[in-house]
């Protein structure tokens, strides 16, 4: 049994518990899914519920399925980072053996000045600082003197905020290109440039949805590669383009929100074309656990918990629907940061059984991956163990039990 079309879903930071190495990242203890429900008991996840993400680890609020409706598990990351690009470059093949440079005291002095020299305008911040709480700080001082915003977090990433009544959309892109020329290489290499433009007064400025990722490319080949090459479709949703710097993507659709990237995943899903889905959700992430905000996050997952009977109904018989994340965000843990941690995965058929079983915990992101190019006959990838006879047995004991069941009507 091999499917004709796999979508994959990334709930971006949606962690279900420490990874063993997670104290060596300062993350022991976290877990994003297990502190939301403990912190918002009243949580309602009825259908993630069914498909078994209660029986991959103990949420309250979220109890174990008897029959759950997909194969359940959990995989680790492997990779030397707890960022966006190392967790899906991951999830598609590719191992990240360097941990990307970050700044925890802001960037080199000699790197702002080229970059107030090639840009024109003066900069302001450059530090760590959460991206609501570096708008409070510097935002009316930009609104005066057009100077940019710069920031950072424990990521490999720079981050540029610009006012849109300030500096134009345009300017402000440019001027992420410039800083992506900058730090392409060391001595200043940086995984992500980010734009971050808003509106509003002072204490009321909010981020609108025009932001912008400027990423490094990946440095070897990923199964989306694969995929293109072999002449599947390879469609992104959200930004996904953005990470992978648009490479083995066939055509990418970007998305402004949450329920934007759901409802674009679910058109693409109503069409009868094959090759990959590959969607990211970054709500979760961006607006809830770096803000950390539990009954956020949690109302978030409610909206997404909403959908999935939509997204199962699009789900054919030659079709795969996976659920997992990235890396981990709790939005009760210290700090600001990502966090070290599992990440759950959900794959459903509706040819599956009705106890479809589970995967186990799975050495790495890659497996995923694996699991893909297994299932569409591409070349196969320097990590990651394909669990695609799994889930074909699981299809296959369906389809015999139910053609054991029309013989037996027959004869009646």
């Amino acid at each position: 049994m091999r499917f004709e079309r796999i979508t994959v879903i990334v709930l971006d930071s949606v962690g279900i518990g420490e990874l063993p190495d997670a104290a060596a990242f300062g993350d022991e203890g976290s877990h994003t899914l297990g502190h939301i429900c403990e912190r918002v008991p009243e949580i309602r996840l009825p259908n993630l519920q069914k498909l078994g993400l209660g029986n991959i680890a103990n949420l309250q609020a979220v109890p174990a399925a008897e029959q759950p409706l997909a194969a359940y598990g959990k995989m680790a990351e492997v990779s030397v980072g707890k960022d966006t690009m190392t967790g899906h470059w991951e999830l598609m093949g590719l191992k990240v053996e360097s941990p990307f440079q970050v700044y925890p005291n802001g960037f080199p002095a000699e790197l702002i000045e080229i970059f107030e020299a090639k840009t024109g305008r003066k900069v302001v911040g450059n530090k760590p600082a959460s991206g609501t709480d570096i708008l409070d700080e510097y935002g009316e001082e930009q609104l005066q003197t057009g100077a940019w915003i710069v920031y950072t977090s424990a990521d490999s990433v720079m981050q540029i905020a610009a006012h849109e009544d300030a500096i134009p959309l345009e300017e402000l892109f440019r001027a992420c290109e410039i800083a992506r020329e900058l730090t392409l290489h060391d001595p200043y290499m940086v995984g992500r440039i980010i734009a971050r433009p808003y509106v509003g007064r002072p204490g009321a400025f909010e981020r609108t949805p025009n932001r912008h990722d400027y990423a490094l490319q990946p440095f070897g080949a990923t199964v989306l590669d694969h995929l293109k090459q072999g002449g599947y479709e390879v469609r992104s949703v959200g930004k996904i383009n953005d990470i992978f710097t648009g490479i083995g993507i066939t055509k990418s659709y970007p998305t402004k929100s949450n329920l934007d990237g759901i409802r674009t995943t679910i058109d693409l899903m109503k069409e009868s074309s094959g090759g990959l889905i590959f969607a990211n959700l970054v709500d979760f992430d961006s607006l809830y656990g770096h803000r950390r905000d539990p009954l956020g996050y949690a109302a978030c997952l409610e909206e997404f918990d909403h959908y999935i009977p939509e997204l199962m109904r699009h789900t054919g018989n030659g079709d795969l629907l996976v659920i997992t994340a990235d890396h981990g965000n709790d939005p009760t843990y210290l700090g600001t940061d990502h966090t070290r941690e599992y990440v759950p995965i959900l794959i459903y058929n509706p040819r599956f059984s009705e106890a479809a079983g589970s995967i186990g915990i799975r050495n790495t992101f890659a497996d995923l991956a694996a699991t893909i190019a297994d299932n569409f006959g591409v070349a196969e990838l320097a990590i990651g163990t394909s669990f695609l006879d799994r889930l074909t047995a699981i299809g296959d004991d369906r389809t015999a039990a139910e053609a054991r069941g029309n013989s037996k009507a027959t004869r009646s």
